[in-house]
């Protein structure tokens, strides 16, 4: 079963853009699929956030779109980072490692059992 919570909505962005900045243009369902697959189904974000979290970094201009025609009448939706989208994705790279040394800093303290009152 994929591990769904608050954290996952928190990290969305980061993840979509990061997957852009690596693998390339990318259209949603593409993204949605590789985050379940590459986490070994713990992450599991629907198509419908992905459209979502898109739209929003499209709107900030982090991101942009065009069109590609698969097959005879199918056009997909492709997604480009951006040079503002890759200055965003290392501010979250920035915020993700503070915030995962902070964690490990405070539960290191709880397991040795150090008390600060």
């Amino acid at each position: 079963m994929a591990y769904k919570n608050t954290l996952i909505t928190g990290i969305t962005d980061f993840l979509v853009l990061a997957i852009l900045k690596s693998k390339g243009d990318c259209y949603a369902y593409e993204i949605s699929k590789y985050i379940t697959s590459e986490s070994n189904e713990l992450l599991s974000i629907s198509p419908n956030t992905i459209y979502t979290v898109m739209y929003k970094l499209e709107n900030e201009q982090m991101i942009s779109e065009y069109s590609v025609l698969v097959g005879k009448k199918r056009t997909r939706i492709y997604y480009h980072i951006e040079s503002d989208g890759e200055a965003y994705l290392k501010e979250l790279q920035h915020d993700y490692e503070n915030m995962i040394s902070g964690m490990s800093a405070i539960f290191d303290s709880l397991e040795k059992g150090d008390t600060h009152e």
